[in-house]
């Protein structure tokens, strides 16, 4: 039987595909690889994302049973000083960025967002994995 090796794609819901996609290149330093009326193919932190035209106040967030929005994906940066790095520019970039976290775990995090709302995790432990292929 075979494995599941990685996360290939991760598809975003959004408003308007130009307004994103531009958004996503200039504040997180995307790469455009295609892009129509429907879509845009954005390459960045080593994975492809899809920005998908969607129905209005469409969003990838979810609710918990404790009804608080929530993220569906986690970023990872290399150390707290990254982490706070990233904040700050982001800040001075204006994303709109909620503030620097301790949940309890190894490391810290903070959420941000994009011109739809779509909510981001953004953490400053690189995984194992990760730091032994890419020797870091």
């Amino acid at each position: 039987m075979g494995e599941i090796l990685r996360v290939g794609t991760t598809y975003i819901p959004v408003s308007n595909v130009e307004r994103s996609s531009c958004w996503y290149v200039s504040k997180l330093g995307a790469e455009l690889s295609f892009k129509d009326e429907d879509k845009a193919i954005l390459n960045f932190a080593n994975q492809s994302f899809f920005l998908i035209k969607a129905k209005a106040n469409e969003t990838a967030n979810f609710f918990d049973h404790n009804n608080q929005e929530r993220f569906s994906l986690t970023f990872e940066v290399n150390g707290i000083s990254a982490l706070e790095e990233l904040h700050r520019a982001f800040i001075k970039s204006g994303i709109k960025v909620e503030d620097i976290v301790d949940r309890g775990h190894t490391g810290k995090n903070f959420v941000f967002s994009d011109l739809d709302g779509n909510r981001f995790d953004v953490w400053s432990e690189l995984s194992s994995e990760f730091k032994k292929k890419f020797n870091i």
